[in-house]
């Protein structure tokens, strides 16, 4: 079984509204073989970033805390340079977990969205991925993300499993490709108690900057370079025929 890991970064308001000119949903994708594995290997780094930086090993890490030195970390006071090690520590590491990565950004800059279509268009363009990375292993997956829009994503998660377009490669129209192998419905979680939900949003950032350069001061610590740090844990599949800004990083515009 695939256990998918999935977080968001942005919003889904409209730019004219002040909303951010991005919503990204990060995934990380975890084998059940090898589950126990890659959490004994983020929980043994997690006591390395502990011992380095002073990051209780109970604190919860997000890109939004390591852009701003807030939230858990906002104590210790780290400098920027010290964050963007942080930050990329976490991505390189991914490789070491022996896990996959990808991210959806639904680039909201050239069409008006409402909030619901914007949230259903990351979330099925996610589901349809997640489709194929089951249909390729023959392996059924579970999607766990964070608290938060759980009814909708139920909704979402179930309609799936009876209908879930895809577009031809082959030709103009969309395909009705049911994403059966959908485990029960979609699990919340509270991201404070899961590494890999906090990875995951991590990888969703690092995506969204791929495809829209940061201001001097976020990319002291998140550089638009910052994804292709995740080296092998790139998901290439995942976007192998829709090109984007890296591999791995699948974007709509509408």
């Amino acid at each position: 079984m695939l256990l998918a890991y999935i977080d968001e970064s942005g919003n889904t308001g409209a730019v004219a509204g002040g909303g951010t000119v991005t919503y990204t949903l990060g995934c990380v994708l975890v084998n059940d073989s090898d589950w126990a594995t890659a959490f004994d290997e983020a929980v043994a780094f997690r006591r390395r970033i502990k011992e380095r930086f002073g990051i209780l090993m109970r604190s919860e890490i997000k890109a939004n805390f390591l852009l701003r030195n807030s939230g858990s970390i906002r104590k210790l006071g780290l400098a920027p340079a010290a964050r963007h090690i942080v930050y990329r520590a976490h991505l390189r590491v991914l490789q070491d977990m022996q896990v996959k990565a990808f991210a959806i950004v639904i680039d909201k800059r050239q069409h008006d969205l409402s909030d619901g279509q914007c949230f259903e268009l990351a979330w099925t363009t996610l589901l349809q991925r997640l489709e194929r990375a089951s249909t390729a292993a023959r392996t059924p997956v579970m999607v766990i993300h964070d608290e938060g829009e759980n009814d909708q994503i139920r909704r979402l998660v179930r309609r799936a499993r009876r209908r879930l377009t895809a577009g031809s490669l082959y030709g103009t129209g969309s395909l009705n490709v049911p994403a059966r192998m959908l485990i029960d419905d979609p699990v919340p979680r509270n991201s404070d108690h899961s590494y890999f939900i906090q990875f995951a949003d991590l990888v969703a950032y690092a995506g969204f900057r791929a495809h829209v350069a940061p201001s001097k001061n976020i990319a002291a610590v998140c550089p638009a370079e910052m994804w292709h740090e995740l080296g092998s844990a790139m998901r290439r599949e995942t976007n192998m025929h829709g090109g984007g800004p890296a591999p791995g990083i699948v974007v709509r515009m509408h």
